[in-house]
């Protein structure tokens, strides 16, 4: 395993370079406390070769793509655990995902895959492509802060989105070498941990991850089961380098405003042309005002995913456009709460130790000032049925952490 440590230590080096010097804290409970330092990278494919390979088309339309955000939108999910023996730790957790989270892209190789823009050279054409280029997992170490006193930060939330989850925008130049989605595994002082997952909204919605995620948590469970828990596994951390003698790799881009975000669930089957789901989106809009006692901007973007999956398209709207609201839309529209996703409960990478607290939260980019919407279709593994929507309504003021 020594071997390893040469490609890990460049790896580390570059990222650290291409990030800049450093970053400030964005919160005044940063300054009283040292922020958690990055010990190591790697990046996790699928454990069989993805043939053939599976594509997804997405296309923009009414603006270019830098404007729609699609390179900058993303969820984020945040678990906290407790450790709940000797053999459970967030290192241990981190090098078992090596192969459980391999065996988890199998099923779901586009995870795994990369951005590249469509063969005619259309710049508002793309394909999201299922080539192994990669997860990327990082292993930190926060040494000045335990679990419980970070859950009782004022700041918590600031803080969260600021250190323990990773992101870096997707440029626009080099798609074909930016993931999408990230890993972040940090460890307390306590023993406790915290798994941060940052996912492209071109890979997935909020169910749509929630299931994965569960689905993941089966196979490294049933991984577990069937090796000797007592021996450690095969990339440990810990057997591989000295701790704190890698380069800290600051946060490349920071957005920690949170703007509320609503899902709803349309429990029907119902055309997707754009007209019904335009109508789909001004009803959910108006719901997401109501209860979240907000405006949203007279411009959104709308995601919509056609019900084969294969084909995302983006689009700016408009609420004035939409003037008449069909009768099989109005009264069939529930909304999920967050736990209803079965984050909370069924998510345990280590069997019976359920997470703690959960945060979610979509992060609709940098100096963007439109909302968003997002409409796909449910699968059976998602514990509904029909459509889904989410709606994310732009915030006024953005700020955007200098690094």
């Amino acid at each position: 395993m020594n071997h390893l440590l040469p490609a890990i230590r460049v790896a580390l080096s570059q990222l650290s370079k291409m990030s800049g010097a450093g970053s400030s804290s964005s919160t005044s409970a940063a300054s009283s406390v040292t922020m958690p330092k990055t010990e190591g990278i790697n990046s996790v494919i699928p454990l069989k070769v993805t043939h053939p390979r599976l594509t997804r088309k997405i296309s923009v339309s009414g603006s270019d793509a830098v404007g729609s955000g699609i390179f900058r939108r993303r969820l984020h999910i945040v678990l906290y655990y407790k450790s709940a023996a000797r053999n459970d730790s967030g290192w241990l957790v981190a090098g078992w995902f090596m192969e459980s989270l391999g065996r988890a892209l199998e099923e779901r190789p586009l995870l795994a895959g990369r951005l590249r823009r469509a063969e005619d050279g259309d710049e508002k054409e793309f394909e999201l492509v299922s080539n192994d280029g990669g997860v990327r997992i990082m292993e930190a170490a926060w040494s000045s802060m335990t679990l419980s006193r970070f859950l009782e930060l004022k700041d918590r939330d600031a803080l969260e989105a600021d250190q323990l989850v990773f992101w870096k925008d997707i440029d626009e130049e080099n798609l074909q070498f930016c993931p999408l989605f990230y890993v972040q595994v940090t460890n307390f002082e306590c023993g406790g941990y915290a798994v941060g997952i940052s996912c492209s909204l071109l890979l997935a919605d909020p169910l749509g991850l929630a299931s994965f995620l569960k689905r993941w948590t089966t196979i490294h469970n049933t991984l577990l089961s069937e090796n000797d828990m007592s021996k450690l596994p095969l990339f440990f951390l810990m057997n591989v380098r000295r701790f704190g003698d890698t380069p800290s790799i600051p946060k490349i881009t920071s957005n920690t405003t949170r703007p509320g975000a609503k899902i709803f669930n349309i429990a029907k089957n119902m055309d997707s042309n754009e007209m019904i789901c335009s109508a789909v989106a001004s009803v959910c809009v108006k719901e997401a005002e109501r209860r979240l006692g907000t405006k949203m901007a007279s411009k959104y973007w709308l995601f919509l995913k056609e019900p084969s999956g294969d084909h995302l398209k983006v689009e700016a709207c408009w609420k004035e456009e939409i003037e008449i609201v069909p009768s099989s839309v109005s009264g069939v529209i529930r909304e999920l709460n967050w736990d209803e996703l079965g984050v909370s409960t069924d998510v345990a990478f280590f069997k019976g130790n359920s997470p703690v607290h959960v945060s979610f939260w979509i992060n609709i980019g940098s100096a963007i000032d439109d909302g968003l919407v997002m409409i796909s279709p449910s699968s059976s593994d998602e514990g509904c049925s029909g459509m889904n929507v989410i709606v994310v309504p732009a915030t006024e003021e953005v700020e955007e952490k200098k690094v």
